[in-house]
């Protein structure tokens, strides 16, 4: 037998692993506004070069798609340069021998299907179709178009007051967003580059923490314009309507049906998440612009209601922000067995401080969103011997946030992934007492990304327990609005992208019922971005003002260096109570986080400050 070596990474191999792990901060870091064919060709020269070279359709046929596509950025190629790219990426996709050459060829050909425009954009004009800008991603990516950037560099310097006027410029919302936004501004933060991105809801919390809302005055009102807007909904985004409209000088009434403003910020967000005196911050601040509120308000045609007829006549202009608060069934044998509970029915149980009966009982939760994951969180707090979470996917293909389904788990919930379910059973007496979920198999990838699943060839499993929670999305109310003439497309109200809603001159609709459930900042921005467009047809166009300087931008270098993470209250201590478990930064965290931020709205990117802002 010869003489065998063990074999070691040479300093070459190192070398390619640290490259590979630098272009993956570098495609996390990527920033909307780039042209797409010239993104595709950057991926596809990184394809080349990972080919083996021993089959000709990647060797050879990857190198001349770059070519032609060269061409077309170059502004040499004809019009039948793209059938002949679309057809050399086929031959590839029916000839490679690996998936290096057919993932490569399939990228290019989802590109032409996507965005085949662009192509004929550059070979006719030699240009990209619009003006493509480097926009600074956290501002870009954030649906209000909050001056992120700014306001973290007044935490820096301590200016908390300053940090929350800023905020508000945009987001009415500063303390609820501090708690409970999804941050999809920190998807594409150019830290990432360096290390990972900054820690932005952590230093908004920060601000709203040191500078309560309701005590930071709001901007100076415009002069009245005796324009009489109605919105219909006080939740998140009929509120942040209303908010604007009274700062333009338009008197804003909100018709709210419960006793209390919030809408599912209040009645969908468990007080662990975000603590009901925090939101009444926000409120507080709102209300003292001067807007109206009328609760226990509905708006239909039954006794006692507002006919939406009567709002028409007597308001300049109505605003529909009704929001997704009705229960979704899942169509399952058994589910109106006692003992079954919807979650939008059990979230606003909560929020009405009418705790369930749960404690001592088994309770499995079917689903595998936020939602979801506030029920499950719930459940354990109120004194559930057991909780288990049935979800017919896997764990990772879950969409409610992955802090808080480690934070479920993390306090005792158990997750049964793969598990879709079949029937409730029920006792004699109609008591709920066993879930039977059918065991799922993995299947195909579909466009979205997400493993598709079928029933696996297995028995279905009994899972026992007292109570179902059935957390499979929220509908919108929409029968009194279509009664009454107004659009609704697939359960939802048809508004066009400036809000308004088709064929009814002076009606505006937003938010979850127009675009089904979504985030609390997308309902802030639909509210913000339907308030400017309500004053536009009102015949004016004025703009919020917010006179705060942003700091300088220091020269400092920017090391690399770790993210600073907001402390949790232990798992086993939390879990017993409502009480809020995540802790602000001190001082000297705030300021070292907010130092790691490279100031993209200076360096690097078109400048943001000074110019037009995006909605005014």
């Amino acid at each position: 037998m010869s003489r065998m070596q063990i074999v070691t990474p040479n300093a070459a191999q190192l070398t390619v692993e640290r490259l590979y792990k630098d272009m993956e901060r570098r495609i996390v870091a990527s920033p909307p506004g780039l042209c797409p064919v010239d993104l595709q060709l950057s991926f596809l020269r990184l394809c080349h070069s990972q080919t083996c070279g021993k089959c000709v359709p990647c060797r050879v046929g990857l190198g001349q798609l770059q070519r032609l596509i060269e061409s077309v950025l170059e502004g040499n190629a004809r019009m039948s340069v793209i059938d002949l790219i679309r057809n050399t990426a086929e031959d590839i996709m029916n000839s490679a021998d690996c998936a290096i050459g057919y993932e490569a060829a399939r990228m290019v050909l989802n590109g032409l299907k996507g965005f085949e425009e662009e192509y004929i954009h550059h070979i006719k004009y030699g240009k990209c179709s619009v003006h493509i800008t480097q926009s600074v991603p956290c501002v870009a990516l954030c649906p209000a178009g909050v001056d992120i950037p700014g306001y973290v560099a007044l935490v820096k310097d301590g200016r908390y007051a300053d940090a929350v006027r800023l905020i508000r410029k945009d987001n009415p919302f500063p303390t609820a967003c501090a708690f409970v936004c999804e941050k999809p501004c920190e998807a594409r933060c150019r830290r990432n580059l360096l290390d990972s991105s900054v820690n932005i809801r952590g230093l908004k919390r920060m601000a709203v923490d040191n500078a309560r809302a309701d005590k930071v005055p709001v901007p100076r009102k415009a002069e009245s314009t005796g324009k009489k807007v109605a919105v219909i909904g006080g939740g998140p985004g009929g509120l942040s309507a209303a908010y604007y409209l009274e700062l333009m000088g338009h008197h804003a009434v909100v018709l709210e049906e419960k006793s209390k403003l919030g809408g599912m910020l209040r009645y969908g967000i468990p007080n662990y998440r975000f603590p009901r005196e925090r939101l009444q911050e926000d409120i507080d601040a709102i209300l003292s612009t001067g807007v109206e509120v009328k609760l226990n308000t509905k708006v239909g045609n039954g006794e006692g209601e507002i006919p939406f007829g009567k709002l028409r006549e007597e308001y300049d202009a109505v605003y529909i922000s009704i929001g997704a608060q009705t229960d979704k069934k899942i169509g399952i044998e058994g589910e109106d067995a006692q003992g079954v509970i919807s979650a939008v029915e059990m979230l606003r149980r909560i929020g009405d401080d009418d705790m369930p009966d749960i404690k001592g009982k088994t309770v499995v939760i079917v689903g595998g969103g936020n939602v979801a994951m506030d029920c499950t969180r719930s459940a354990l707090r109120m004194g559930a011997k057991k909780v288990c979470v049935a979800y017919r996917r896997r764990r990772e293909d879950m969409t409610a946030l992955p802090e808080e389904i480690e934070g479920a788990i993390a306090e005792g919930a158990e997750l049964y992934d793969l598990r879709a379910p079949k029937k409730i059973e029920a006792d004699e007496k109609g008591r709920v007492s066993a879930l039977w979920a059918q065991p799922q198999i993995i299947g195909q990838i579909d466009d979205w990304g997400r493993a598709m699943v079928y029933a696996a060839d297995l028995p279905p499993v009994r899972i026992p327990c007292d109570v179902v929670i059935v957390a499979v999305g929220q509908g919108i109310q929409t029968r009194h609005f279509e009664e009454e003439g107004i659009a609704v497309k697939r359960g939802t109200i048809a508004a066009m992208e400036d809000s308004e809603v088709r064929d009814m001159q002076g009606v505006f609709a937003g938010g979850d019922c127009v675009t089904g459930p979504a985030t609390v900042i997308r309902a802030i921005a639909a509210g913000k971005v339907a308030a400017a467009n309500i004053d536009e047809y009102l015949g004016y166009h004025h703009v919020i003002p917010c006179e705060v300087e942003i700091p300088p931008v220091n020269f400092d270098d920017k090391e690399p260096c770790g993210r600073i993470q907001m402390r949790e209250t232990e798992a086993s201590e939390r879990k017993r109570n409502f009480l809020p478990y995540e802790q602000c930064m001190t001082k000297e965290e705030a300021c070292r986080e907010a130092s790691r931020c490279l100031r993209c709205d200076k360096f690097g990117y078109v400048k943001l400050k000074g110019g037009k802002p995006a909605i005014w």
